[in-house]
């Protein structure tokens, strides 16, 4: 009934020792209520947090370090509606929100796309009949484009720079319409794409061919709520469900040699430039069936009975949360 957002220090990073390991326990910097349930949320810049609300409502709060409080910097009130904004209870679910600074993109349950600017009281943008069905999540494919996934199994491409409300590509699922829960890009091949949806399956999409997934892979037993990719080290994936199960997908080429995490990368929409590109990598996501080529799929909580809601990873850490009303941090992804 009461929801807070919550920042905590994880422990600190750059005490690490000889083996690796972190020292100091998670602690509670700060908190402050949050109005409905907490659906999404992303940093925006080093101190603000873009959040998405059950009632519609985006909002940003600000983290003061000096003294370690938060603080509504700024409230997008029923960004998100079914009937019409001003009436008290037509708020409808923020589902998604996705930051490349200063722009702020979200979508909700209403079928909405809004493009907010940090610094604009307005939107600066609104696609209000983007979907007939609830959109569920989305991510930038590259500055001025995103992805959406909604409920009938559909992923879509918008261009932000065109004034029509239309997507610039539709890519669905064959067959039954399997809502779409969770989205996310390659970090450096653009065109490479991951979605997870209610029956827990992986798809993995080519968009710049065809328009549907390139392959399908049976993960979970019940609904996928989070896919990443690896910010720095896109060979690896991770996703977690409804069933308990937190997996991470292992494409690198020699599985037994794992590679060094001693680089800090961010989850940005930084764009890498093409040389970076290993082409073994893009083959073994992109191949009919990755998981005969070379794929080591490991659940990394295999005891788990309650719902895994979210995860990120960074670096060498991945952080998730679960029913159980924890969070957990998991400092030796690749020890």
């Amino acid at each position: 009934q009461d929801n807070r957002i919550s920042i905590w220090s994880a422990g600190d990073l750059g005490n690490a020792g000889l083996n690796g390991e972190y020292h100091g326990e998670p602690h509670l910097l700060c908190d402050i209520q949050h109005n409905g349930d907490v659906m999404d949320m992303q940093f925006l810049d080093q101190e603000r947090i873009v959040v998405a609300s059950s009632t519609g409502t985006v909002t940003i709060f600000r983290h003061h370090q000096n003294n370690q409080t938060l603080s509504a910097n700024h409230r997008w009130e029923k960004a998100h509606y079914h009937v019409d904004q001003d009436t008290s209870s037509g708020g409808a679910a923020c589902t998604g929100v996705v930051c490349n600074n200063p722009e702020i993109v979200t979508v909700g349950e209403d079928g909405r796309i809004n493009l907010f600017r940090a610094d604009q009281k307005d939107a600066v943008r609104t696609i209000d009949n983007a979907d007939s069905s609830t959109l569920h999540a989305v991510t930038f494919l590259r500055t001025t484009e995103i992805l959406t996934v909604n409920s009938i199994g559909q992923l879509k491409i918008w261009d932000l720079r065109q004034q029509r409300n239309e997507p610039s590509q539709i890519f669905s699922l064959a067959g039954d319409r399997v809502p779409l829960h969770c989205v996310d890009r390659h970090p450096n091949q653009q065109h490479i794409v991951a979605t997870g949806g209610q029956d827990g399956m992986l798809s993995i999409w080519d968009i710049r061919q065809g328009t549907m997934p390139v392959s399908l892979l049976n993960a979970h037993e019940a609904e996928m709520w989070e896919v990443h990719f690896h910010p720095s080290d896109p060979d690896h994936l991770f996703t977690c469900s409804e069933d308990g199960s937190l997996w991470h997908w292992d494409t690198s080429a020699n599985v037994s040699e794992k590679p060094s995490f001693l680089h800090q990368g961010g989850r940005s929409t930084a764009y890498l430039s093409h040389s970076t590109i290993n082409q073994s990598v893009v083959s073994a996501w992109l191949s009919n069936d990755p998981t005969k080529d070379r794929m080591e799929i490991t659940n990394l909580i295999p005891n788990q009975t309650l719902s895994v809601n979210s995860l990120d990873v960074l670096g060498p850490c991945l952080v998730y949360g679960t029913d159980a009303e924890a969070i957990y941090v998991n400092r030796q992804l690749f020890a």
